[in-house]
Protein backbone atom coordinates (compact mmCIF):
# COMPACT_ATOMS: atom_id res chain seq x y z
CA UNK A 1 0.00 0.00 0.00
CA UNK A 2 1.09 3.54 -0.27
CA UNK A 3 1.25 5.63 2.48
CA UNK A 4 1.30 9.39 1.22
CA UNK A 5 -2.33 9.08 -0.02
CA UNK A 6 -5.74 7.95 0.63
CA UNK A 7 -6.05 4.53 0.18
CA UNK A 8 -7.89 2.51 -2.86
CA UNK A 9 -10.66 1.14 -0.44
CA UNK A 10 -10.97 3.95 1.83
CA UNK A 11 -14.61 5.38 1.90
CA UNK A 12 -16.08 8.59 2.77
CA UNK A 13 -16.97 9.10 6.64
CA UNK A 14 -20.56 8.63 6.68
CA UNK A 15 -21.06 7.93 10.28
CA UNK A 16 -19.69 4.46 10.24
CA UNK A 17 -16.45 3.99 12.32
CA UNK A 18 -13.41 2.78 11.34
CA UNK A 19 -11.75 -1.05 11.90
CA UNK A 20 -8.51 -1.17 12.31
CA UNK A 21 -6.05 -4.51 13.42
CA UNK A 22 -2.96 -5.39 13.97
CA UNK A 23 -1.05 -8.54 13.40
CA UNK A 24 2.25 -9.98 13.32
CA UNK A 25 4.77 -12.69 15.20
CA UNK A 26 4.91 -13.14 18.82
CA UNK A 27 6.99 -10.31 20.24
CA UNK A 28 6.10 -7.51 17.45
CA UNK A 29 4.93 -5.02 19.26
CA UNK A 30 1.24 -5.47 18.70
CA UNK A 31 0.36 -4.47 22.22
CA UNK A 32 2.34 -1.19 22.60
CA UNK A 33 1.89 -0.08 19.25
CA UNK A 34 -2.47 -0.28 19.32
CA UNK A 35 -2.18 1.34 22.29
CA UNK A 36 0.26 4.44 21.16
CA UNK A 37 -2.45 4.46 18.21
CA UNK A 38 -5.54 4.44 20.68
CA UNK A 39 -4.28 7.69 22.61
CA UNK A 40 -3.25 9.64 19.06
CA UNK A 41 -6.11 9.29 17.79
CA UNK A 42 -8.10 9.90 21.19
CA UNK A 43 -5.77 13.22 21.26
CA UNK A 44 -6.84 14.28 17.92
CA UNK A 45 -10.77 13.98 19.41
CA UNK A 46 -11.94 10.59 17.44
CA UNK A 47 -13.66 8.58 19.56
CA UNK A 48 -11.70 5.01 20.03
CA UNK A 49 -11.95 1.52 21.70
CA UNK A 50 -9.38 -0.69 22.17
CA UNK A 51 -9.68 -4.38 22.03
CA UNK A 52 -7.56 -7.81 21.59
CA UNK A 53 -7.84 -11.16 20.78
CA UNK A 54 -8.58 -13.81 21.85
CA UNK A 55 -10.62 -12.10 24.61
CA UNK A 56 -12.56 -8.69 24.76
CA UNK A 57 -15.66 -9.74 26.34
CA UNK A 58 -16.52 -12.21 29.63
CA UNK A 59 -17.13 -15.18 27.42
CA UNK A 60 -13.63 -14.60 25.13
CA UNK A 61 -11.65 -13.66 28.28
CA UNK A 62 -12.31 -16.99 29.62
CA UNK A 63 -12.01 -18.76 26.60
CA UNK A 64 -8.37 -16.67 26.31
CA UNK A 65 -7.54 -18.63 29.78
CA UNK A 66 -8.03 -21.85 28.71
CA UNK A 67 -6.34 -21.29 24.95
CA UNK A 68 -3.10 -19.09 26.25
CA UNK A 69 -2.80 -20.98 29.47
CA UNK A 70 1.60 -21.97 29.34
CA UNK A 71 1.11 -24.08 32.66
CA UNK A 72 1.91 -27.52 32.95
CA UNK A 73 -1.23 -29.43 33.82
CA UNK A 74 -3.20 -26.72 31.08
CA UNK A 75 -5.36 -28.74 28.67
CA UNK A 76 -3.67 -30.27 25.83
CA UNK A 77 -5.52 -28.69 22.75
CA UNK A 78 -5.24 -29.98 18.88
CA UNK A 79 -5.23 -27.26 16.11
CA UNK A 80 -8.89 -28.11 15.12
CA UNK A 81 -9.96 -27.13 18.79
CA UNK A 82 -7.80 -24.34 18.62
CA UNK A 83 -9.06 -22.86 15.61
CA UNK A 84 -13.04 -23.80 16.80
CA UNK A 85 -11.86 -21.72 20.63
CA UNK A 86 -10.37 -18.59 18.57
CA UNK A 87 -13.49 -18.19 16.41
CA UNK A 88 -16.12 -18.80 19.17
CA UNK A 89 -14.33 -16.08 20.93
CA UNK A 90 -14.42 -14.39 17.73
CA UNK A 91 -18.04 -14.62 17.30
CA UNK A 92 -18.72 -12.98 20.63
CA UNK A 93 -16.66 -10.22 20.39
CA UNK A 94 -17.89 -9.21 16.73
CA UNK A 95 -21.56 -9.17 18.43
CA UNK A 96 -20.79 -7.47 22.02
CA UNK A 97 -17.79 -5.19 21.25
CA UNK A 98 -16.59 -4.61 17.55
CA UNK A 99 -19.32 -4.49 15.68
CA UNK A 100 -21.48 -1.71 17.94
CA UNK A 101 -17.84 0.17 18.67
CA UNK A 102 -17.73 0.98 14.53
CA UNK A 103 -21.93 1.20 14.28
CA UNK A 104 -21.82 4.25 17.11
CA UNK A 105 -18.67 5.93 14.63
CA UNK A 106 -15.75 4.72 16.28
CA UNK A 107 -12.53 3.80 15.49
CA UNK A 108 -11.84 0.29 16.89
CA UNK A 109 -8.25 -0.99 17.39
CA UNK A 110 -8.23 -4.75 17.96
CA UNK A 111 -4.81 -6.64 18.57
CA UNK A 112 -5.17 -9.59 16.62
CA UNK A 113 -7.96 -10.62 14.52
CA UNK A 114 -9.23 -13.69 12.31
CA UNK A 115 -5.95 -13.11 10.18
CA UNK A 116 -4.23 -14.36 13.16
CA UNK A 117 -5.89 -18.16 12.84
CA UNK A 118 -5.02 -18.50 9.29
CA UNK A 119 -1.56 -17.61 10.37
CA UNK A 120 -0.90 -20.15 13.41
CA UNK A 121 -3.59 -22.86 12.88
CA UNK A 122 -3.70 -22.69 9.05
CA UNK A 123 0.58 -21.95 7.97
CA UNK A 124 1.18 -22.80 11.23
CA UNK A 125 0.00 -26.14 12.31
CA UNK A 126 -1.51 -26.81 8.31
CA UNK A 127 -5.00 -26.64 9.03
CA UNK A 128 -6.77 -26.28 5.49
CA UNK A 129 -7.11 -22.61 4.41
CA UNK A 130 -9.81 -22.80 3.05
CA UNK A 131 -12.11 -24.45 6.02
CA UNK A 132 -10.91 -21.53 8.40
CA UNK A 133 -11.98 -19.11 5.85
CA UNK A 134 -15.20 -20.65 5.68
CA UNK A 135 -14.86 -20.66 9.86
CA UNK A 136 -14.01 -16.93 9.65
CA UNK A 137 -17.01 -15.77 7.63
CA UNK A 138 -19.42 -17.98 10.16
CA UNK A 139 -18.11 -16.36 13.00
CA UNK A 140 -17.50 -12.87 11.77
CA UNK A 141 -20.50 -12.04 9.44
CA UNK A 142 -18.18 -11.33 6.79
CA UNK A 143 -16.58 -8.19 8.81
CA UNK A 144 -13.49 -7.51 7.55
CA UNK A 145 -10.78 -4.83 9.10
CA UNK A 146 -10.83 -1.55 7.37
CA UNK A 147 -6.56 -1.57 8.20
CA UNK A 148 -4.69 -4.34 8.76
CA UNK A 149 -1.31 -3.41 10.27
CA UNK A 150 1.64 -6.14 9.57
CA UNK A 151 4.21 -5.68 12.63
CA UNK A 152 6.92 -8.22 11.08
CA UNK A 153 9.70 -9.43 13.28
CA UNK A 154 12.28 -12.18 12.80
CA UNK A 155 11.34 -14.95 14.77
CA UNK A 156 14.46 -14.88 16.76
CA UNK A 157 14.06 -11.69 17.48
CA UNK A 158 10.50 -11.60 18.62
CA UNK A 159 10.90 -14.70 20.88
CA UNK A 160 13.90 -13.03 22.05
CA UNK A 161 11.87 -10.19 23.63
CA UNK A 162 10.11 -12.10 25.60
CA UNK A 163 11.43 -13.38 29.56
CA UNK A 164 10.29 -16.97 30.48
CA UNK A 165 7.61 -15.35 33.09
CA UNK A 166 6.01 -13.87 29.79
CA UNK A 167 5.53 -16.51 27.69
CA UNK A 168 2.13 -17.93 27.10
CA UNK A 169 1.44 -21.34 25.66
CA UNK A 170 2.20 -20.32 21.75
CA UNK A 171 5.82 -19.00 22.78
CA UNK A 172 6.43 -21.92 25.46
CA UNK A 173 5.40 -24.40 23.54
CA UNK A 174 5.46 -24.54 19.88
CA UNK A 175 9.07 -24.61 17.81
CA UNK A 176 11.32 -22.34 15.72
CA UNK A 177 10.08 -23.84 12.59
CA UNK A 178 6.20 -23.32 13.65
CA UNK A 179 6.70 -19.61 14.00
CA UNK A 180 8.60 -19.10 11.15
CA UNK A 181 5.71 -20.78 9.11
CA UNK A 182 3.13 -18.46 11.12
CA UNK A 183 5.63 -15.80 9.94
CA UNK A 184 5.64 -16.64 6.18
CA UNK A 185 2.01 -16.92 6.08
CA UNK A 186 1.69 -13.69 7.61
CA UNK A 187 3.43 -12.32 5.05
CA UNK A 188 1.61 -14.08 1.78
CA UNK A 189 -1.74 -12.80 3.51
CA UNK A 190 -0.18 -9.27 3.47
CA UNK A 191 1.54 -9.83 -0.10
CA UNK A 192 -2.22 -11.53 -1.21
CA UNK A 193 -4.18 -8.03 -0.37
CA UNK A 194 -2.11 -5.10 -0.59
CA UNK A 195 -5.26 -2.87 -0.51
CA UNK A 196 -5.88 -3.75 3.25
CA UNK A 197 -2.22 -4.60 4.56
CA UNK A 198 0.62 -2.29 5.58
CA UNK A 199 3.44 -4.30 6.61
CA UNK A 200 6.16 -2.49 9.13
CA UNK A 201 9.37 -3.61 9.84
CA UNK A 202 8.93 -3.89 13.90
CA UNK A 203 13.11 -4.34 14.51
CA UNK A 204 12.57 -0.64 14.10
CA UNK A 205 12.55 1.57 17.50
CA UNK A 206 9.32 1.71 18.78
CA UNK A 207 9.29 5.67 17.79
CA UNK A 208 9.44 5.28 14.48
CA UNK A 209 7.30 2.29 14.23
CA UNK A 210 4.26 4.53 15.65
CA UNK A 211 5.05 7.15 13.43
CA UNK A 212 4.63 4.59 10.27
CA UNK A 213 1.39 3.58 12.11
CA UNK A 214 0.15 6.68 12.13
CA UNK A 215 0.82 7.60 8.61
CA UNK A 216 -0.61 4.65 7.50
CA UNK A 217 -3.67 4.84 9.30
CA UNK A 218 -3.66 8.30 8.83
CA UNK A 219 -4.79 7.20 4.88
CA UNK A 220 -8.14 6.27 5.81
CA UNK A 221 -11.03 8.35 5.04
CA UNK A 222 -11.50 10.74 7.69
CA UNK A 223 -9.01 10.29 10.26
CA UNK A 224 -6.21 12.25 8.43
CA UNK A 225 -5.77 13.98 11.82
CA UNK A 226 -4.08 11.18 13.23
CA UNK A 227 -0.87 11.74 11.24
CA UNK A 228 -0.93 15.58 12.34
CA UNK A 229 -1.15 15.02 16.15
CA UNK A 230 2.44 16.77 17.54
CA UNK A 231 4.45 14.71 19.20
CA UNK A 232 3.51 11.15 18.09
CA UNK A 233 6.98 10.80 16.03
CA UNK A 234 9.49 12.07 19.04
CA UNK A 235 11.26 9.15 20.27
CA UNK A 236 11.12 9.31 24.60
CA UNK A 237 8.69 7.84 27.28
CA UNK A 238 5.17 6.51 26.68
CA UNK A 239 2.58 9.41 27.55
CA UNK A 240 0.00 7.05 29.84
CA UNK A 241 0.55 3.75 31.89
CA UNK A 242 -1.79 2.21 28.68
CA UNK A 243 1.62 2.50 26.85
CA UNK A 244 3.34 0.88 29.33
CA UNK A 245 1.77 -2.71 28.14
CA UNK A 246 4.13 -5.58 27.23
CA UNK A 247 4.15 -6.89 24.18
Amino acid sequence: MNLDGQRGSARAHTGRGWFVTFEGPEGSGKTIQAARLRDRAAASGIPTLLTREPGGTPVGDRIRHILMDASHDSVPLGARADALLFNAARAQHVDDVIGPAIARGELLICARYADSTIAYQGYGSGLPIADLRDLERLATGGLKPDLTILLDVPVEIGLGRKGSDEQQRFEAGFDHAYHERVREGFRLMAAAEPERFVSIDATADEAEVEAQVRRAVSGLAGLAAIGAVPGGDAAGEPDSPALRMTR
